[in-house]
């Protein structure tokens, strides 16, 4: 991999865990989200109309804009059901292990190859961060439901990367960007809608938190759109989709930092001993021909 993709790709990890950490604990998770989707429409909007871009472009790659929006919602609804029917630090290796789905589809599907020096770092980084997010004693298939909501986050975020990296070949990140969200806004506020607890009032339910932290909405979308943006920026540079999202797992040594630091998350030391076998795999990767 080019170093210069490599770096856009590693500060795109490392602004990622931001998001989580501003937005955990939030009071009302479906209005977060939704909060943070409606912000990058703007910031999205803005930014194309600043960069003076031709939306149009993106009716060339329309099926391929389709398929990442699918993708991008089924992430959404896997990852928030996870978070309510189970312990995420159980689930959450599952779910980002994208690059796992994305190496084995490209293989079986698409007919991509990856030399073995590629596939060892993937496989390092693979177990690295499985074993720093894992909680030791924890059960996957304890409950069944959470386990296949946890692998429909990771298939969403598997397809949604496929779908981009090729998309991008053809567009701007910012027409891309701007074609999915008009498509994804909407959807997802009449997915939140339909999954509305009895007992919420509805307005409560998709907008309760900007009365309360409109603040931590705004800087999280913000953050998580500039990751976002660098990640399309690294496939429009040539920067191979299963290598990219192999480095973007570089964020979870951060996260385990940033939440024991600020967090008092427990147990933090012996995960950074994975944190060096993931590190490890991002240098394979980053030097593999």
């Amino acid at each position: 991999m080019e170093l210069t993709v490599a770096g856009v790709v590693l500060l795109a990890a490392s602004i990622h865990p931001l998001r989580e950490l501003i937005l955990k604990n939030t009071a009302f998770p479906e209005a977060a989200y939704l909060g943070v989707i409606l912000v990058w429409v703007v910031i999205v909007n803005v930014h194309a109309f600043v960069l003076d871009v031709d939306l149009r472009s993106g009716l060339a790659v329309l099926p391929l804009i389709l398929i990442s929006t699918v993708g991008l919602m089924f992430y959404y609804i896997g990852i928030l059901t996870t978070l309510k029917t189970g312990d995420l630090s159980v689930y959450y290796p599952i779910i980002r292990a994208a690059p796992l789905f994305i190496v084995i589809f490209g293989w079986l599907i698409l007919g991509q190859s990856y030399g073995p020096v590629m596939l060892g770092g993937v496989a390092l980084v693979m177990v690295g961060a499985f074993f720093l997010q894992y909680r030791r004693g924890a059960r996957m298939l304890q409950h069944p439901a959470t386990f296949l909501t946890a692998t429909l986050a990771m298939v969403g975020m598997g397809t949604q990367s496929l779908a981009d990296s090729e998309a991008i070949k053809v567009v701007e990140p910012t027409v891309l960007l701007v074609w999915m969200y008009f498509f994804l806004a909407p959807a997802c506020a009449l997915y939140f809608i339909i999954r509305k607890p009895a007992d919420r009032p509805l307005l409560t339910h998709l907008f309760g938190g900007w009365g309360k932290t409109p603040f931590r909405y705004l800087l999280a979308a913000a953050t998580s759109y500039l990751s976002y943006y660098l990640i399309l920026v690294s496939y429009q540079m040539g920067g191979n989709v299963a290598a990219v999202n192999s480095l973007r797992q570089a964020s979870i040594p951060l996260s385990v930092i940033l939440g024991g630091y600020f967090l008092k998350e427990a147990d933090t030391g012996s995960r950074l001993a994975w944190a060096l076998v993931l590190a490890v795999g991002v240098a394979v990767i980053i030097f593999a021909r």
